[in-house]
């Protein structure tokens, strides 16, 4: 199976008093991370109990909390148990429903998913402040797709095939950005299964995220609505110009876009202004927390490799979604910048008063020349480090007070700490 990074996390938060919860999209893996760590603790001789809430039998053991709390008990006794809850957004006010057991203070660790929904997010975040730690886990990442693809033969010194083996890097790095991170598609052998996979991953997403929980009858629209931002990842979206093309008025469009986001299928970045009222107000873009997704929306999954420029679109987008995830934790934002007369910068970092600006090149720079927009942002903000993520090797120019740095894409990898902002 695929070695998932994030397991090691979890299983120090079992330690904590603190419920651990896993969101997610549907289909990425945390029933699958979940069982893991049941297995992990029964092998460590502690007493565990699964819960299924896509079972109406344990479902009902959820009606009420002395329910629950009685068939605990008679499984387990008064005694320490951690106690795994799956598909908690089957429940309604589950964030109440949870505060209320947690406020007992039992000898019960309760480890709980469900999927990105509304339901999820709306109700079990303000319900438990302090109780709780949220884990999101996201498409397999390329680093642990590198990984389970040379059979972890290279896990601990991956820094070392991806300098010597590049063809090889290559290869898989197109693969990943053709198909993406979904454990299913990754795991199946063609692309023709591939491809059922992702049919199958998105028909549950729109009958049991979109359909069931958010009583949304016409998820057409909504698929459209997805089809149109698949096309254009890396670009300015017009909340009119969606408005006109798919005939439904701008208040559906936002609260389409907030679903989609909700439910982890596509993430907003905003402009970098200094006035944040602008920055507010701007046309934002829509990054896709899996590319393999994005190709199936527009009939581009079957392809050995997409074509330019689309895979540069989609090299930017693997980009955005490592920085994401190795900047969830931190202070730092990321922004995008655009002025009127066309200048631009893919990514601009920001903590405080501190600036980075990041551009991502699905090709190999020979020469540390500099584009004329990025020229542009370095006079205007004058940030002490900038970066160029490309195919090729690493190399350095000062320009005025900032060092421009030229790294290949896999360093982002192997050094998480690659991106300094002071």
């Amino acid at each position: 199976m695929i070695k998932r990074k994030i397991l090691a996390k979890l299983e120090e938060h079992l330690l904590s008093d603190q419920m651990t919860f896993l969101i997610g999209p549907r289909q990425v893996g945390k029933t699958y991370l979940m069982r893991i760590l049941k297995e992990k603790l029964e092998d460590r001789g502690e007493k565990t109990i699964w819960l299924n809430l896509d079972s109406e039998e344990d479902a009902a053991k959820l009606t009420s909390q002395i329910t629950l709390l009685s068939y605990i008990e008679l499984m387990v006794g008064k005694e320490k148990a951690f106690v795994f809850i799956d598909e908690i957004q089957r429940k309604s006010n589950a964030g109440l429903f949870l505060k209320g057991i947690y406020d007992m203070n039992l000898p019960y660790k309760f480890i709980i998913s469900g999927s990105g929904s509304l339901e999820l997010k709306a109700k079990i975040p303000e319900s438990m402040a302090g109780r709780k730690q949220l884990f999101v886990i996201n498409p397999v990442s390329f680093e642990e797709f590198v990984n389970f693809k040379t059979d972890y033969h290279y896990e601990d010194r991956l820094d070392n095939f991806f300098a010597l083996e590049k063809r090889k890097t290559e290869q898989l790095l197109s693969e990943y950005l053709v198909f993406g991170g979904y454990p299913r598609v990754v795991l199946a052998q063609t692309a023709s299964l591939k491809q059922s996979q992702m049919q199958e991953i998105y028909r549950s997403y729109i009958d049991r995220d979109i359909h069931d929980l958010l009583r949304l009858e016409k998820p057409d629209a909504l698929t459209n609505l997805l089809k149109i931002l698949a096309a254009q990842i890396g670009s300015l979206v017009s909340i009119t110009e969606l408005s006109s093309t798919l005939g439904l008025d701008e208040k559906t469009i936002k609260i389409y876009l907030s679903y989609l986001e909700q439910t982890f299928i596509i993430k907003k970045v905003t402009p970098y202004y200094k006035n944040t009222r602008k920055e507010i107000t701007k046309a934002p873009i829509y990054y896709f927390l899996d590319l393999g997704l994005r190709n199936w929306l527009l009939g581009l999954l079957g392809l050995p490799q997409i074509p330019s420029p689309l895979s540069g679109h989609l090299f930017e987008n693997m980009i955005f979604n490592i920085l994401r995830a190795q900047l969830e934790s931190t202070p730092t934002q990321i922004h995008f910048w655009r002025t009127r007369d066309q200048a631009e910068v893919d990514f601009v970092l920001v903590w405080g008063l501190d600036v980075t600006p990041i551009e991502a090149k699905y090709s190999s720079i020979e020469k540390t020349s500099i584009t004329r927009s990025y020229r542009s942002f370095l006079t205007k903000y004058t940030p002490k480090n900038g970066y160029f993520i490309h195919l090729g090797e690493e190399k350095k120019v000062s320009i005025g007070g900032t060092t421009v740095n030229f790294i290949p894409y896999y360093s982002l990898i192997t050094n998480v700490h690659q991106f300094t902002i002071n």
